[in-house]
């Protein structure tokens, strides 16, 4: 790699900030169907700054839902083959009252860009993008083969990409993948993750009488759905933390002590990150560390609960339903369907008396994903790293789930890179998303030298 190459991408931090602004102004939620057209707008956004960055071939290609925007350029021949994913659809803004300033109004504040979907994962996208323009503007060529692949869909679980991606083996066909999606463990020393958690999810209701009821004329005399959800929710879990469902730990992979060696030898205090969250003690499956039920222990989540009267001052009712979403977080050879199938029986056998279930399932789920320890990309990723800061990368693994890993490995055959310049605390999902603008500048460099190492090994 040319020092002309670095030297241009230190001259184009401020431009690259400012792209960065225009893309996160964008409200691509693709949750929310009221966002649609801005969702569109965002891939037409990623279609044009690809096709700006040099001699690339992009095109948008349809999906039963949001579009894929891909580009190549394979002008080094006898040279590895990269496909960069990541993806341009963010998370709803929600509680929008909790944000300091408007969500999809970027604004810098100490070193910060605050903006829904800055960090998770526009930021980071876009970072391969600006490396790929400074190797064109500098030697008229990339050191090797790079295809990119970005999709609208990732916050709702990427339910078109696994069709596409069997439907474009030929076209996806490469060495590695390499994630813009992710995240580094901390932001004060690099890391690289070599797996991460899967996910299977549901939503229930319970429904009690056929409608509201008087809670003077009627409480006491028939179920309360939201008496008897906590009671079901409850049920989820022995008091210890552990989970209660029948042959929910059956597939479970445990740790080999070298494993949970690693993890122990790892520079991690507790009290530190206990203050960080905002909470006062550490709670979970007993038997395991913090960073073990982290990242390699499976887990059932309430994501929310809801049903009532939630307006203001009192309105004395029985509720006629109550409602809940549930996440399971899934480690090494536990299947989606199969988890979710332990916990729809353990629901509908504690189901309370007096109300009746429903269970809306999402098909979407992800197994784990890992790459192996000496893949040789990852060589090449921890000499990149080591080069921009001056430190071996620490070797982590990541609690959340990046589902497209999954298909790339079983569809493809291929093993996914995480190579983001998140960091873990940067509030993606949360009011107050941010990301680093040091991060961006930091990406610009690792990216360079990252593709300039795998150039060295020959297809």
């Amino acid at each position: 790699m040319t020092e002309q190459v670095l030297a241009k991408l230190a001259a184009s931090h401020e431009q690259v900030l400012g792209e960065l602004v225009e893309f996160a102004s964008i409200p691509s939620v693709s949750a929310d169907p009221a966002c649609a057209a801005h969702v569109q707008a965002a891939a037409r956004w990623v279609a044009d700054r690809l096709g700006a960055a040099g001699p690339l071939a992009v095109r948008t290609i349809a999906t039963p839902g949001n579009p894929v925007v891909y580009g190549e350029w394979c002008g080094a021949p006898g040279k590895a083959t990269v496909l960069v994913y990541g993806h341009y659809d963010v998370q709803p803004p929600d509680p929008v009252e909790l944000w300091v300033t408007p969500p999809f109004e970027p604004t810098v504040r100490d070193g910060r860009l605050y903006a829904r979907g800055v960090s998770d994962d526009k930021g980071p996208m876009l970072i391969p993008i600006a490396v790929a323009a400074a190797y064109f503007a500098e030697e008229g060529r990339l050191p090797l083969n790079v295809k990119f692949l970005f999709e609208g869909e990732e916050e709702v679980g990427s339910p078109s990409l696994e069709d596409f991606i069997t439907r474009h083996r030929e076209l996806l066909a490469a060495d590695v993948i390499i994630s813009a999606d992710g995240a580094m463990w901390r932001p004060d020393e690099p890391s690289l993750t070599v797996a991460n958690r899967g996910l299977a999810a549901l939503e229930l209701t319970l429904t009690g009488p056929a409608k509201d009821l008087h809670s003077g004329r009627h409480g006491g005399s028939v179920a309360n759905p939201l008496h008897a959800l906590a009671r079901l929710i409850a049920s989820l879990h022995h008091a210890d933390g552990r989970v209660a469902v029948e042959g929910f730990y059956d597939a479970v992979r445990e740790l080999s002590a070298g494993e949970r060696a690693d993890i122990a030898a790892l520079p991690f205090d507790e009290t530190t990150y206990l203050a960080q969250v905002g909470t006062m003690a550490a709670f979970g499956e007993p038997g395991y560390t913090t960073l073990e039920r982290q990242w390699t222990r499976p887990t059932i989540e309430v994501n929310g609960m809801w049903g009532g009267y939630q307006g203001p001052g009192s309105k004395t009712i029985v509720p006629g339903t109550a409602h809940a979403k549930l996440t399971c977080r899934l480690v090494p050879d536990q299947r989606p369907a199969a988890v979710l199938d332990a916990v729809v029986r353990h629901l509908e056998r504690h189901t309370p008396a007096g109300t009746r279930l429903t269970i809306r399932r999402d098909e979407h789920g992800a197994p784990a994903a890992h790459i192996e320890r000496d893949h040789w990309a990852l060589a090449a990723a921890g000499r990149a790293l080591s080069a921009v800061y001056g430190m071996p990368p620490l070797v982590v693994r990541m609690g959340g789930s990046v589902p497209v890993a999954e298909i790339f490995q079983r569809v493809l055959g291929l093993a996914t890179l995480y190579f983001s310049f998140s960091t873990g605390d940067e509030d993606f999902h949360s009011p107050n998303e941010f990301f680093r603008v040091r991060r961006l500048h930091e990406g610009l460099a690792a990216w360079a030298r990252l593709w300039d190492i795998l150039a060295e090994r020959p297809a």
